[in-house]
């Protein structure tokens, strides 16, 4: 009988040389977070992100205070310029977005959410126990090449490009080749009827943050490859800030009364690329078969069990 370690070595046999580098990258990089508190082996910290220690609990109010004593560079209509090409600093942290000590399948991750203080999903009590179900009987969407949602987009692994055009505001990732196309000239939300995997985004700009408000999602993403899941009630509120002209403050803040007892945030840094980065195309496409073919026990998403 072969285990799912078997399954999932044979699928990574298959991939192509150039992708099976990427997700050892991946690897490498999410290594590098600092163990959790309570013991577990120690792994090296990740370099300090805009002059602050890049571990969310520690990055959030620090970054915080200097973006506020920063002039960030500005486009001609005077909105702070972000364009250009930008690296997720926490690349696993779309693996696993709480603490995670890691698995045969999963490096170590320390949690991105600083709000509630104990950096855990505030989950309704009848929804306690399906985030490991997801773990044990599905494949995370992204396994099968479909869009991310919102807001793993922007922490998704390999990159985003920033475009900011006269009251427009748009990102592209390299993976899967998503984009968001955020206007940024007041106009209102879709109607409530229409549901989309990105959602309906609209942006403002209060002093030198962009909030971004997104509505009209489905239940059909989720927010890590662990299995942490959402409704299609969830509202995301997101804000990007420059603490210097290379970092970003990204926080995000999601409520979804039908999964979460209460609102929580993530907050993470978003690092420049070096000049001359460019975000590429990454060949990935819907339904595709390996996973499913692999792990035969798990099947696709395709939004929340009733209950």
């Amino acid at each position: 009988m072969t285990t799912k370690i078997d399954e999932v070595t044979s699928m990574f046999m298959r991939l192509p040389l150039m992708l099976i580098l990427a997700i050892a990258l991946a690897c490498i990089v999410g290594a590098t977070v600092i163990a959790q508190e309570g013991g577990g082996p120690r792994v090296p910290q990740r370099p300090p992100a805009g002059g602050c220690p890049s571990i969310s609990r520690e990055f959030w109010p620090c970054a915080k205070a200097k973006a506020a004593a920063f002039n960030p560079p500005r486009n001609p209509d005077g909105t702070p310029n972000m364009n250009g090409a930008w690296n997720p600093f926490t690349a696993n942290g779309s693996q696993n977005i709480e603490d995670f000590a890691g698995s045969q399948f999963l490096g170590p991750q320390v949690t991105l959410i600083v709000d509630p203080p104990d950096g855990k999903v505030p989950y309704l009590p009848q929804w306690a126990n399906q985030r490991q179900d997801n773990w044990d009987h599905y494949i995370d969407p992204l396994g099968s090449c479909y869009i991310t949602g919102v807001p793993r987009q922007t922490f998704a692994p390999r990159g985003i490009a920033i475009i900011q055009g006269p009251k427009v505001f748009a990102m592209a990732g390299e993976f899967a080749h998503q984009y968001r196309v955020i206007p940024t000239d007041n106009s209102p939300h879709i109607g409530d009827s229409i549901r989309l995997l990105m959602g309906d985004s609209r942006g403002h700009w209060e002093s030198n943050t962009l909030v971004v408000d997104t509505t009209n999602l489905t239940d059909s993403t989720w927010l890590s490859i662990s299995g942490h899941f959402h409704s299609d009630a969830l509202h995301v509120t997101e804000r990007f800030t420059l603490v210097d002209a290379n970092t970003i403050l990204y926080e995000t803040t999601l409520t979804d009364p039908k999964v979460f007892r209460q609102p929580w945030t993530m907050a993470m840094p978003i690092i420049r690329f070096e000049q001359g980065h460019e975000v590429l195309e990454e060949p990935c496409f819907e339904t595709d078969r390996d996973l499913p073919v692999m792990l035969q026990d798990h099947k696709i998403w395709t939004g929340l069990p009733r209950q």
